[in-house]
């Protein structure tokens, strides 16, 4: 969900309370930045932040890390959250590939991907969230009972994300659905705002968890 550079959001970032500008001090004591011992979920490629926001006000007694790499869609997550009471939900910009330098071992509940960049091209494919290189590295930082909750429109990228993540050890799937918002799990599901777009038209909606 990248949008047209916004001038000065460089400048916004580095300077918002919300945004946590040297992640790796918290790696393995998250609990000392929050304050609390509530589990700590994430959202990698959070885009403008709907989706995170709202599971912040709803769900009190969990943490909240949004992960985005481009400024100008961090730059809308930060002024929404300048706009909303809540104590639970923070961000950090960078790559997801570098994971590993700021949380440890065990230290996340819950992955969340939404709507991630599919990278058509096949020469790209190590590149997807959902490729056995990055299910490595949630193998690292998820708790043994953590799940990835994953959602897309594009099915392209759901059926190799179903077959990759089955053929990846330790990984397995449930809770597997071609159309969410039909489905058993429509009831308690947060649309994002690329959900609700491409669901207007028409699009079903994939997903699945993933868990050891």
């Amino acid at each position: 969900m990248r949008l047209r550079n916004i001038k000065g959001a460089e400048e916004f970032i580095a300077s918002s309370e919300f945004v946590i500008q040297t992640p790796e001090d918290y790696k393995g004591k998250w609990h000392t930045f929050f304050e609390n011992d509530y589990p700590l979920h994430i959202e990698i490629g959070m885009g403008k932040g709907k989706f995170i926001h709202t599971l912040a006000e709803q769900n009190p007694e969990v943490n909240y890390i949004g992960i985005e790499l481009y400024s100008s869609v961090l730059y809308r997550a930060i002024e929404k959250r300048q706009e909303k009471d809540i104590s639970n939900l923070y961000f950090i910009r960078m790559d997801a590939k570098n994971l590993l330098d700021v949380f440890a071992p065990g230290e996340i509940q819950r992955i969340y991907l939404n709507f991630s960049d599919p990278w058509p091209k096949e020469r790209h494919a190590k590149r997807r969230l959902t490729s056995p290189v990055f299910l490595s590295l949630y193998n690292e930082i998820l708790s043994t009972e953590g799940v990835i909750c994953f959602k897309t429109d594009n099915r392209t990228l759901f059926d190799y994300s179903v077959e990759t993540i089955g053929e990846t050890s330790p990984w397995k799937l449930k809770d597997i659905t071609y159309d969410l918002h039909h489905s058993e799990f429509a009831q308690n599901n947060i649309m994002t705002e690329y959900e609700e777009k491409f669901s207007a038209k028409g699009f079903p909606i994939h997903r699945l968890v993933a868990y050891r």
